[in-house]
């Protein structure tokens, strides 16, 4: 997810039910789209609001994609002390928990390692 996205979902995430609600009506009008799609985003963002008010947060690897040598190397960053074959395997078997009660801040850019090795990750 960019800064970009990131800094709107943070400003909704503030948002009274009144502004929220001004603000999907905006929207539809601008957009021409329904309340229901906006409905089904809306619920998204309101799961990934809730998550970032932890102050740590769990890494989950989704999918390793097609680059599984580099998304082993940020997992052995990750862990050092992870065995070759351990790593291997997190990797061949998605959806697999990487790291636990990791800061936030910290998560966010281990997620960006593992989105540029090609992986998709979850924190939850």
């Amino acid at each position: 997810m960019t800064d970009k996205i990131q800094k709107i979902i943070e400003e909704i995430s503030n948002l009274t039910v009144v502004e929220l609600n001004e603000l999907v009506k905006s929207l539809e009008e601008k957009f021409g789209v329904s309340q229901i799609m906006l409905a089904t985003s809306g619920s998204e963002s309101k799961t990934e609001s809730s998550s970032s008010q932890s102050s740590t947060v769990d890494i989950y690897l989704i999918e390793a994609g097609s680059n599984k040598l580099n998304v082993i190397k940020v997992i052995r960053e990750i862990d050092p002390n992870l065995s070759l074959k351990d790593a291997k395997d997190l990797v061949d078997n998605p959806p697999q928990k990487v790291a636990e009660k990791i800061d936030r801040s910290k998560a966010e850019e281990i997620k960006k390692k593992f989105e540029e090795a090609g992986a998709k990750v979850e924190l939850k």
